[in-house]
């Protein structure tokens, strides 16, 4: 089993949630490139690239990846790519790749922020947004250290540096034909709702949970219910 993490996010996301994993499965998490104890990228990349040259390196031919907003959208993206690789998939709190979100002042503040390179307003409207459940829910300092120590090199990563797909994930989901689980926090942005919905319905078989007393922090909000689900794959 893989964990990917989300954006201003690292392998620190499954902290409580890994112990517990590792008992029941062989699990793997990784810093993407820049975020968390990885260097920075000089040249352009994928994500996808990446995470397929993780499985090869530990000979896994057939993994059950788990992916977390932008590592949903990652996860998702890779099993359309390589369906051969992946045997069940989980996508947690994801975006994915060809959704369009509506326009707001939060969401526009936030990109405003990382094209702006403001390190501290980002991490602060990620706090506000994404972090909706604040500072009095579970895993709250966790998350703090987390995003404000990754803000810093969100910008350095994606200029220049990150290739996306080509096609777009919203309009190939029938071709996923693995286990899918969706999995959403009550308390996500709401959007990140319509996405859950729109994964379930579009994916084959797809299930969909929704998990009580959860924000976009999902694995550090309720880590007891996001291992149920996942020891299930």
């Amino acid at each position: 089993m893989v964990l990917l993490h989300g954006s201003v996010h690292d392998s620190r996301l499954w902290d409580s949630v890994f112990p517990e994993l590792a008992l029941h499965r062989t699990a793997i998490r990784y810093d993407a490139r820049g975020p968390g104890r990885s260097t920075l990228p000089t040249a352009p990349f994928r994500y996808e690239d990446d995470l397929l040259a993780v499985l090869d390196h530990f000979g896994i031919e057939r993994a059950a990846l788990v992916g977390l907003s932008m590592g949903g959208e990652v996860a998702l993206d890779f099993t359309l790519e390589h369906p051969e690789r992946v045997r069940s998939l989980t996508l947690v709190a994801a975006s994915a790749g060809g959704h369009d979100w509506p326009q707001s002042p939060e969401l526009d503040a936030y990109t405003a922020a990382n094209r702006g390179n403001d390190a501290d307003r980002l991490a602060e409207v990620e706090l506000a947004v994404w972090a909706s459940l604040g500072d009095r829910a579970p895993g709250y300092p966790a998350i703090a250290t987390m995003v404000t120590e990754n803000a810093k090199v969100r910008a350095v990563v994606e200029k220049g540096h990150v290739l996306f797909p080509e096609e777009d994930a919203v309009e190939h989901l029938e071709r996923v034909k693995v286990p899918t689980t969706i999995v959403v926090g009550d308390h996500d942005h709401p959007e990140i709702g319509v996405i859950a919905r729109r994964l379930a319905e579009g994916i084959p078989g797809a299930r969909l949970e929704i998990v009580a007393g959860a924000d976009h922090y999902l694995p550090l909000r309720a880590p007891e219910r996001l291992t149920e689900i996942l020891v299930r794959r």
